[in-house]
């Protein structure tokens, strides 16, 4: 049984941290093996020049892994972190940021996805990242 938007913001409210919850992110869909979210534009969150800054970008690709592999498990496990390689293509400035990250590989104690950040306005790639989980015990 594929996890509904609303079982996702439940696990988004209640397993990260307050900080990551200021970036305002959005449950726009989850699947068998992915979760979108939405970055809404925030000028606190812009960079000298206007873009969105990387950090913020980078928070919200490794959150919606997280939200991809709970989907594809039916449920929040403990997982952190492994890697996380980011690439930044283009400026977002002014508009939301659609994040999908799709799971390439899920085993029993890793998890590998690709993630692409785009311009929710044009539409166009900003970035793509790619993460590696562990999942203990």
């Amino acid at each position: 049984m594929t996890m509904t938007t609303a079982e996702a913001d439940k696990i988004l409210s209640a397993n990260f941290a307050p900080w990551v919850l200021d970036l305002g992110l959005l449950v726009e869909d989850v699947g068998e093996d992915r979760a979108v979210l939405r970055l809404p534009w925030s000028e606190r969150l812009a960079r000298e020049g206007g873009g969105l800054s990387g950090q913020a970008l980078m928070a919200a690709a490794d959150t919606a892994t997280v939200l991809a592999v709970s989907a594809a498990r039916g449920a929040f496990v403990p997982m952190t972190t492994v890697q996380q390689s980011t690439s930044f293509l283009r400026p977002v400035t002014g508009a939301d940021v659609l994040i999908e990250a799709v799971l390439t590989k899920l085993g029993r104690r890793t998890a590998f996805a690709d993630i692409t950040l785009s311009d929710a306005g044009s539409g166009l790639p900003a970035a793509r990242a790619s993460t590696v989980y562990a999942i203990p015990g």
